[in-house]
């Protein structure tokens, strides 16, 4: 490695440790330098752990939200407001999704979402199982959560497949072209 890439590697790895630092914390090789406790090789291992698995924990935070919300957005019973939040760009959606809502079908339905596969920042693939009254209607669905205004959400392509297969024409699902 030439001595420009261990210097900028140094100052990374630095200024990642610095910001893992606990305020008032000195860096020093042993004994407290100045106000504040003395970081020694332990402590630094620590932190670079916890800099180096940043992106599982995102990872696993993002996969508990999506499973999360997936439920809630298929659970009959979550008011159609919430479902409309939890749908990427709900508000085309709102005559539909308050008029299954309020129905009897509509409040029986439940998901289960059997896996996540993270694709990038914003998409996911995900699949899961439909139920009606607790039984299984549509087991292994694959549909795509979508990373928009700070939520991860049904992908409004997914909930436009589901409406085609209820037989339901929504203006704002695209039209398949054959």
């Amino acid at each position: 490695m030439t001595t420009i890439r261990r210097t900028a590697r140094r100052r990374m790895l630095a200024a990642a440790l610095v910001a893992a630092l606990p305020s008032g914390a000195v860096i020093g090789a042993g004994a407290a330098i100045g106000a504040g406790a003395a970081i020694g090789p332990a402590s630094v291992a620590g932190a670079a752990a916890r800099i180096h698995h940043a992106p599982k924990s995102w990872a696993a935070e993002s996969t508990a939200q999506i499973k999360a919300n997936w439920r809630t957005f298929f659970a009959g019973p979550t008011p159609a407001a919430r479902k409309i939040a939890l749908l990427e760009d709900g508000a085309k959606f709102s005559a539909i999704i308050r008029g299954q809502s309020s129905s009897a079908l509509g409040r029986s339905t439940s998901a289960a979402v059997t896996s996540v596969r993270l694709v990038n920042h914003t998409t996911a693939v995900v699949r899961y199982t439909i139920s009606l009254a607790r039984k299984p209607v549509l087991a292994g669905a694959t549909g795509t959560a979508v990373y928009q205004a700070r939520t991860w959400k049904v992908g409004d392509v997914s909930f436009c497949k589901l409406l085609a297969l209820e037989q339901v024409k929504a203006p704002a699902c695209p039209v398949a072209r054959g």
